[in-house]
């Protein structure tokens, strides 16, 4: 006569199954195996676990590499991933295995010291820092597990690394971007044009679609909305134009039937180009880039007395009252703040840059 079963466990197709309740919570899943014994030994973990979380609040051990799954999972509109997907293969060698709460910058260091060893710069061990960080966060924060605890009860501090050389942004000066300007081909200086503009990021640019611009008539303007699949930070981007870029994108009105900047007929992949090299040297500005311009928008912004708020709205960083819905009123403000950027302080319009390059 055969030992007593097991309550809870049930053969089928000769593997054995779970089908248990204990403290509230119903166990149900396959055990993979035909063995009782591993199937009692698996069942009576599933159990302790349960136990531990409803009666002490004890979390259920998760890897690193479990973490970084579900982050890739949830995270597959994100324009980053891929570079995120690279880090996180790196990072899942040295410390895949490890608990998740075991994971702090003690455990971290072996895995920084093997990428300096690789001669891998400063900034890019940073950028794997930062996607460890914010998947930590999430794991102490809104991932929630069967029992509604979090996945990690709190996250270490992540410290990134001192970078002594990281390049300090370049904002240009009215001349300078004047001079820049002159030297760029056409299609290159409606697009910087625009930017210094808007401040609208590279892949923005490249990207914006005729289909994305929203007429705003008790205004007599439009706007464009990029949704968030095109922005890098996976929000929804609404680009409001001053005089100056809206002259821009009227001057391209009807050219394509997709994109607002394109060349020979053709999307732009991107900016920083042959053409754009050649300009900056011509220029006596090799030191400049095209992310630059953003940052020139930015400086000009602050400069003329613009509030932290609505510079965050403008230049689509991510930020809590960031939204889709903006009444006729809070447009016209931005458009206000936007249009301050137009001259250099003598009310001459800096239109004049691509009027002259029209020309030639």
């Amino acid at each position: 006569m055969g030992r007593k079963r097991t309550p809870g466990l049930i053969k089928r197709a000769g593997v054995w199954h779970i089908d248990k309740k204990t403290h509230g919570r119903r166990i149900c899943q396959s055990c993979g195996t035909d063995s009782l014994e591993e199937a009692e030994r698996l069942l009576a973990r599933l159990m302790e676990e349960i136990r531990q979380a409803v009666v002490y609040g004890v979390r259920p051990q998760r890897t690193f590499e479990q973490a970084a799954a579900k982050f890739v999972l949830e995270n597959q509109h994100k324009r980053s991933l891929d570079d995120d997907i690279d880090r996180l293969n790196h990072l899942v060698k040295h410390i895949g295995n490890k608990p998740l709460d075991n994971v702090h910058m003690g455990t971290l260091q072996p895995w920084i010291e093997h990428r300096q060893k690789e001669g891998v710069t400063t900034g890019t061990i940073n950028h794997g820092l930062k996607v460890v960080r914010r998947i930590l966060n999430l794991a102490s924060s809104e991932w929630l597990d069967e029992h509604g605890l979090t996945w990690l009860k709190a996250a270490p501090k992540i410290r990134l690394l001192p970078d002594t050389n990281k390049r300090q942004p370049y904002p240009l000066n009215w001349d300078e971007q004047v001079r820049l300007f002159q030297k760029l081909p056409k299609h290159l200086a409606q697009m910087a044009l625009f930017a210094v503009n808007t401040g609208c990021r590279v892949g923005e640019i490249c990207n914006l679609q005729w289909e994305w611009e929203q007429q705003v008539p008790e205004l007599e303007t439009s706007v464009f909305m990029i949704p968030g699949n095109a922005v890098k930070n996976g929000d929804d981007r609404l680009v409001v134009m001053n005089d100056i870029a809206l002259s821009v994108v009227n001057d391209l009105r009807g050219k394509h039937d997709t994109h607002v900047f394109t060349f020979r007929k053709k999307p732009i992949d991107h900016m920083s180009n042959s053409g754009w090299r050649r300009a900056r040297e011509k220029a006596g500005l090799p030191q400049v880039r095209v992310h630059d311009l953003k940052h020139t928008f930015g400086r000009r912004l602050r400069a003329a007395g613009v509030s932290f708020e609505d510079r965050q709205d403008l230049l689509g960083h991510r930020s809590g009252r960031m939204t889709t819905h903006y009444s006729a009123a809070e447009l016209t403000r931005l458009i206000v703040a936007a249009n301050t950027v137009c001259s250099r302080g003598d009310k001459k319009p800096e239109l004049v840059v691509l009027r002259r390059l029209s020309v030639s």
